[in-house]
């Protein structure tokens, strides 16, 4: 009887051994499997990121030899180059799944091919127009020679004619002067005294000169380099001209004479320069001195 039961305890007890070895081999098949699983992925994510980066190094090394080849697309060039080096930093620094990389990796290799049809059109377009300008060379060097004498000729004949055609601007001259209450003008060479300064000068005669109105300006700078009267600025283009006033003149191919008041006070002493422009052209240019 002691002995049955006993038999039925160690029966139990193996039952209870044998469920706990199935289900311990249940674990460590499913463990197994994880880690398994987990380890494909991490040989599977590190494949593909030497994948995207054996692509995005091809793309570097294309954008490479084409900048070296310096054409007129190699500033576009060197930006598309810098993005591929941009994007090959970030999946550096990236731990996880790359594969979401792989679509600008295609756009880049798409714009790239697209810029080296660019940029082969561009020199294929270079070489026709550098065999073009060697057989135009070819062409005009013959020519070349013949017009020589005949550019040199009219070139002196539209000096000739543009100095000829210009009016010169002589005897510049200014004087200072107090004002009496009378109205009468006593010319003076104190700085303390003076009340206004009087510029003159001769347009020369010139029968090949065009007629009509003419506008100089006069420029009238003091010791203390400012410019007096107006101070007004014009623009010719790129240069910029402050000037004092404009003397108004109405020109018919004979001698004039301009002469116009600069009043003032407070003269500051020293040398002053007075300059007299046809536009942005220096025609003529004085100095005086207040004492």
């Amino acid at each position: 009887m002691e002995n049955q039961k006993n038999n039925s305890s160690l029966k139990a007890v193996i039952a209870v051994l044998a469920i706990l070895l199935v289900g311990s081999l249940v674990y460590i098949f499913k463990m197994s499997s994880e880690v398994e699983s987990v380890h494909t992925e991490i040989v599977k994510v590190g494949s593909e990121k030497e994948s995207v980066m054996k692509d995005l190094q091809d793309l570097k090394a294309t954008y490479d030899a084409a900048i070296a080849e310096n054409t007129s697309m190699s500033e576009e060039l060197i930006q598309e180059r810098d993005k591929v080096v941009n994007l090959m930093d970030q999946i550096k620094k990236s731990n996880g799944d790359v594969s979401k990389y792989r679509n600008q990796v295609k756009s880049m290799q798409g714009h790239l091919k697209q810029l080296m049809e660019e940029n082969e059109g561009l020199k294929k377009q270079n070489v026709t127009l550098a065999n073009q300008r060697d057989s135009t060379v070819v062409v005009l060097g013959e020519s070349k020679k013949f017009n020589e004498v005949l550019v040199g000729q009219n070139e002196e004949l539209s000096k000739t004619v543009e100095r000829g055609g210009k009016l010169s601007v002589l005897n510049l001259q200014t004087s200072a002067y107090k004002l009496r209450s009378s109205g009468k003008e006593i010319a003076t060479d104190k700085a303390s005294r003076a009340d206004v300064l009087k510029i003159s000068f001769t347009i020369a005669e010139n029968s090949i000169a065009k007629s009509g109105d003419k506008d100089y300006y006069v420029q009238v700078i003091d010791s203390k380099n400012n410019v007096l009267g107006e101070a007004k600025t014009i623009n010719f283009e790129e240069k910029v001209l402050k000037y004092s006033f404009i003397s108004r003149v109405k020109y018919e191919n004979k001698t004039v004479q301009v002469s116009q008041d600069l009043a003032g006070k407070d003269f500051a002493k020293g040398l002053y320069s007075v300059n007299v422009f046809d536009k942005d052209q220096l025609v003529s240019t004085t100095n005086f001195s207040l004492k």
